[in-house]
């Protein structure tokens, strides 16, 4: 049975340009989401509207009484919309694509879903009166958001040539790299539930754990993830025709120094609101980096299968349009 999209694929086609520009909304819009979600915390804002889908019980825009803590919580609550359209933008242009390629268009979709997802999550999370947990999970879940995102913006705008050939060991140690750093973003998340800052001016219980021991052992990930991310550099840099790859892992080693400095000065000075917003910032842009050295090992991951074939008669309205 035709579907709406269907209909309009067989009578419109958007270039690759529309499908990049879309992509590239879509992770900007996934990592400034995570910004925002930070400032929340870091203002006490995290119940500014003490419910959820509305603000205050009737509307589902903040309102006067609610002060500035209830205007940021809207503001980000209200950006859920603006990657909603982003989002959308990248899916109808990767349908809307001559010839089509699934792959791409069901990656686009999973976006939409983790938006669902992660907005569902958000609402859990103020029920749960900010719940750390709960915090910790919303924040994974902005995460795969993110990883979703970047594939699908890598997808789009291609990567190292797949002729580049890699040796295995590399190929291994950019899993390896990315597993780590994997595990450093969650163990960053136990750090915040443990730390100061709840994301609400009211009292609100916190991790059952050692702020002082999570940091070191976050710390010390973050230390294995720079020293892997220098070794795949050295690497690369011995591939032939590995350029991108190349400047990939330096890019990625350059934003985990900043990060590890960012993340000492905050703990000795206190974790002041500003640096620990920035240091939200450098987690999402050390994510998309750990990726995207992977994506340009393996091309394989992103190279998209053989597409759709179309008949004539199929493409035919497509070419009047």
């Amino acid at each position: 049975m035709p579907t709406p999209f269907s209909w309009l694929a067989a009578r419109v086609t958007l270039t690759p340009r529309a499908l990049r520009w879309g992509t590239t909304a879509a992770l900007v819009v996934s990592i400034l989401i995570i910004v925002t979600g930070g400032v929340v915390r870091v203002t006490g804002s995290g119940l500014g509207c003490p419910t959820w889908p509305t603000c205050d019980g009737s509307s589902i825009a903040t309102t006067p009484e609610l002060g500035i803590h209830g205007f940021i919580e809207f503001a980000n609550r209200a950006l859920t919309g603006v990657l909603i359209v982003a989002v959308g933008w990248a899916i109808v242009a990767a349908r809307l694509q001559k010839p089509r390629v699934r792959s791409m268009t069901r990656l686009a979709w999973s976006q939409f879903w983790l938006v669902v997802a992660n907005a569902i999550a958000g609402g859990v999370t103020v029920r749960t009166d900010l719940n750390p947990w709960v915090v910790a999970m919303h924040f994974v879940m902005a995460m795969a958001l993110l990883t979703t995102t970047t594939l699908t913006w890598h997808r789009a705008h291609r990567g190292q040539s797949a002729a580049v050939h890699f040796p295995r060991g590399v190929g291994l140690l950019a899993w390896v790299l990315v597993a780590v750093t994997a595990v450093l973003i969650i163990v960053g998340t136990l750090v915040t539930g443990t730390g100061p800052h709840a994301g609400d001016s009211a009292d609100v219980p916190r991790m059952p754990f050692v702020w002082e021991h999570v940091t070191i052992a976050h710390g010390i990930l973050g230390t294995s993830s720079l020293v892997l991310g220098v070794a795949l550099l050295v690497l690369v840099s011995r591939v032939p025709g590995a350029t991108l790859a190349r400047r990939r892992a330096a890019t990625f080693v350059a934003v985990v120094l900043l990060q590890a400095v960012l993340g000492v000065a905050q703990a000795l000075l206190g974790l002041p609101e500003w640096m620990v917003v920035l240091h939200l910032l450098g987690s999402a842009l050390v994510w998309v980096g750990a990726l995207r050295v992977l994506l340009d090992v393996h091309p394989q991951l992103w190279a998209p299968p053989a597409p759709s074939t179309y008949t004539m008669k199929d493409q035919e309205p497509a070419l009047k349009a």
